[in-house]
């Protein structure tokens, strides 16, 4: 019977188990913030556990200790506190808080949730905000060190070193381009008037930024620096480049017969990226060539997918069409290649493929250094210099072959009348005076060259024309006339 009225006893005299508990806890929120007395904290558990019960108030001892029939934990803790209350007050008693109002603890624990919620808050912020800043400034660092590679990527490569770099534009031009043209033009010293004239013609029929990279030798630099200080020259932009010739050694066989196209400048248009490191697209062209319209209309040429380079079909260009028909061999690919070479026979190229003129083209650079063209180039002179892959009636320069071999069906092909050719042989006299007004680019390929004696249409040419104020340079056609006129 006892014990069955113990566990039976907390139910009559209204002193259930989990209200007890519940109180317990309250009262320990309430004591560590200094909020009950001990009597409060009697009343609080009272409540709490079970009403307003007389018997469940008293049930706790002064020590701390249960009374008989105590209603739990509630009780003792009571109890505790009640104990506190009897203690002898300290000589300064701090004044009693006044009981709290009904809620009171719960309130204060929501708020104590409540700042703990917004601390991890503002600490998630906080560490977000650190990992922006840092990815910012990782991204200003790169950007940064890219600038600065590019800087130093322009001093040179490989024995390629830049001269000089005039950026004088005027600002009305700066302000309406919208890309930078890189423009790439070899320029020998015997050559140097030719050079002069593609660059003023360039310059007078274009309103976009162009900017041109002229590659010659270090004899050179000094006259063409000259130069292009001279009259309507001055507001051209340039980057003088000197070409180191050692980057030919072992790629290319002397051979007399050869003349022009065995000089080292011929080579220049193989080097691009080294040049212009930066620059994701460009044009390159002969100093035998004049410009007649906007040279941003040859600059956006489209090239298809994976195409590093467009050149001008020979066998389908409007100049072909016009003046030569049935040419032969001069081309195709069997004028430039010796087919009777197991080597050339193993690329399975056929021999009757139309070639293009490499005087004028438009490379894309990135794909140009993404398939290492110019080492590829470097490996067919090397592979000619060792077993002679050339046709032994070369249609033209030497420079073509190793172009037409990495080119083989792999490259778009730009506007025919922005190539009008072979002006500089007897073929060019065929053109009419419209078709050459008409012509975006007249090129002076051949023999005759527009500052020698026999070239079609120099008239055309000696518009652009700048003379030397030098002196070293001059027309070989006037010369003959001035000395026939003596």
């Amino acid at each position: 019977m006892a014990t069955a009225f113990f566990r039976q006893g907390p139910r009559r005299r209204g002193c259930p188990t989990a209200p007890a508990e519940r109180g317990a806890l309250v009262v320990r929120a309430a004591d560590q913030l200094g909020l009950l007395d001990g009597v409060t904290a009697i009343e609080v558990v009272g409540q709490r556990a079970g009403g307003l019960d007389p018997e469940c108030r008293t049930r706790g001892r002064p020590d701390g200790g249960l009374g008989p029939g105590a209603c739990g934990a509630g009780a003792e803790l009571a109890g505790r506190a009640g104990a506190r209350a009897s203690a002898p007050p300290p000589p300064f008693p701090p004044p009693a808080p006044s009981p709290p109002p009904a809620g009171l603890i719960t309130s204060i624990y929501i708020r104590q949730k409540k700042k703990m919620s917004f601390r991890k808050v503002n600490i998630v912020i906080l560490v977000l905000a650190v990992v922006l800043f840092l990815l910012v400034l990782h991204h200003n660092f790169l950007g940064l060190s890219s600038l600065l590679r590019n800087e130093v990527s322009d001093s040179g490569i490989l024995g390629l070193q830049p001269i000089d770099f005039v950026p004088n534009a005027p600002r009305q031009a700066v302000e309406r381009r919208q890309e930078e043209i890189p423009v790439v033009i070899a320029a020998s010293e015997d050559r140097l008037g030719g050079a002069i004239a593609a660059m003023n013609s360039i310059q007078h029929n274009t309103r976009s930024s162009v900017i041109f990279y002229i590659v010659t030798l270090n004899d050179t630099a000094d006259h063409l620096r000259s130069w292009l200080k001279s009259g309507s020259l001055k507001n051209i932009r340039y980057k003088i480049v000197n070409f180191d010739t050692k980057l030919l050694e072992g790629k290319v066989k002397e051979d007399p017969d050869q003349g022009e196209s065995m000089k080292p400048l011929t080579f220049a248009r193989f080097y691009l990226p080294i040049f212009i490191p930066s620059a994701k697209k460009a044009i390159y062209m002969d100093d035998d060539v004049i410009v007649q319209g906007d040279i941003l209309a040859l600059y956006n040429t489209p090239l298809k997918p994976g195409h590093a380079a467009a050149f001008s079909e020979d066998c389908d260009s409007t100049s072909t069409k016009v003046v030569i028909r049935g040419a032969g061999n001069q081309y195709n690919y069997i004028g430039y290649l010796d087919y009777k070479k197991e080597r050339i026979r193993k690329l399975s190229m056929k021999a009757s493929t139309c070639s293009f003129n490499p005087g004028v083209f438009v490379a894309n650079l990135t794909e140009w250094k993404r398939q290492n063209i110019t080492n590829q180039l470097e490996k067919w002179m090397k592979l000619n210099v060792e077993e002679g892959l050339y046709s032994r009636t070369l249609a033209g320069s030497i420079t073509t072959p190793p172009l037409l071999i990495v080119f083989y069906q792999q490259h778009s092909t730009i506007d025919p009348m922005w190539n009008v050719r072979h002006l500089g042989s007897s073929a060019g006299k065929r053109y009419s005076p419209q078709f050459v007004k008409a012509a975006k680019l007249l090129h002076w390929n051949g023999h005759f060259k527009p500052w020698g004696r026999t070239a079609s249409y120099t008239d055309v040419w000696e518009k652009w024309y700048i003379p030397d104020p030098t002196g070293k340079f001059s027309l070989i056609r006037r010369h003959m006339e001035i000395a026939n006129i003596k």
